[in-house]
């Protein structure tokens, strides 16, 4: 299938590159980016930030406008653009029938645009069908959510389904590159954590309610669990951690209960060899000091989950650290695996 990606200078429309440049079923054809991109090779208008070289494939071709014309003859579009333009961006192609797999923010809530996450929520994107941006419904969105919710929903799932969550408090450890170019400081950030990042904690919640909930047919029912966060920056490059503290409807008889309900959790996609899909979701640790971004984030394409410290609480039931890399699990290559179930499930031809 021949794709387009919008925003492909940026941060996240790099990783998408990155990633897709052999992808088994995807091709690059068309980059998009602003005005001031827009006629000049790739190559020359990106400041590129990956840690391999462009591929020649990629560094000649020119970039073109933030429009279905410009593009020209696509299957479908990745979406890298920042906030601020993407609402009508993501619309304009939705409406001229190219579907848009988004790791915007934008219409993360729209209660008809599925907030997905492919071992989690799959049945969520039978909401496609209640979009109406085309008149024949092949132009839709789909997003995939914040880089943080997307670890925790992953870590919640399971339990929640087995225990029914009633309160969370969380605490995260958020790397650098979750910030984007230039990101954060240096002075600011060397040798130091930063306690709060701009309009990171509010969209933890209802993100994450929303991917948890149950899908009826017509609409997604959402659990009323209530969600204390705490947003932080740290001096690590890839990788966001969250320290989770979970009380439950049904008390946990141990902690053996948590971790075998994690191990036997039923990963909804684990047959249809998606070609991003890691070959294990989850990596349990019994090491105390484990999980740790500089050796786990980047283990099965950066794509798995890795849960330790799992133990029992006072007030809460159960406590425990999760980790995934950020810019490929929580970005780009979760909206990779998005289109890859989409395809597979025909909504994508």
């Amino acid at each position: 299938m021949n794709v387009g990606i919008l925003g492909a200078t940026g941060a996240v429309g790099q990783k998408f590159i990155r990633l897709l440049v052999k992808h088994p079923w995807f091709t690059i054809t068309a980059l998009g980016a602003s005005q001031r991109s827009a006629g000049k090779p790739y190559a020359e208008a990106v400041n590129w930030i990956e840690d391999v070289p462009i591929s020649d494939e990629i560094a000649h071709l020119i970039v073109k406008e933030c429009t279905p014309e410009a593009l020209g003859s696509v299957d479908f579009v990745f979406s890298g653009l920042d906030s601020n333009v993407a609402s009508d961006i993501e619309a304009c192609f939705a409406k001229a029938s190219i579907p848009v797999i988004s790791n915007a923010k934008n219409y993360r809530q729209d209660p008809t645009v599925p907030l997905l996450i492919p071992e989690v929520n799959p049945d969520h994107i039978s909401l496609i069908s209640s979009q109406d941006f085309s008149q024949d419904g092949s132009g839709w969105i789909v997003t995939n959510p914040n880089c943080i919710a997307v670890p925790l929903s992953l870590a919640l799932k399971p339990l929640h389904d087995r225990f029914g969550l009633k309160n969370l408090s969380l605490t995260t450890l958020q790397a650098l590159s979750g910030a984007g170019y230039p990101g954060v400081s240096s002075l600011d950030i060397l040798a130091n954590v930063i306690p709060f990042i701009s309009a990171e904690e509010p969209k933890i919640a209802p993100e994450t309610q929303k991917i948890l909930g149950l899908f009826n047919s017509t609409l997604i029912e959402r659990p009323s669990f209530t969600v204390d966060a705490t947003c932080t920056r740290v001096h690590t490059l890839n990788g966001h951690m969250a320290a989770v503290s979970c009380r439950f409807s049904i008390k946990p008889s141990s902690v053996e209960e948590v971790i075998q309900t994690l191990k036997e959790y039923p990963n909804p996609i684990a047959n249809l060899n998606l070609p991003t899909s890691p070959a294990q979701l989850y990596y349990l640790y019994e090491q105390q000091n484990y999980p740790q971004p500089r050796l786990h984030a980047d283990c099965d394409k950066g794509m798995s989950l890795h849960i330790g410290r799992i133990r029992d609480g006072d007030f809460f039931h159960t406590n425990f650290v999760c980790m995934a890399h950020n810019t490929i699990r929580g970005a780009a290559g979760g909206a990779i695996l998005n289109a890859e179930l989409l395809h597979k499930k025909g909504y994508l031809k």
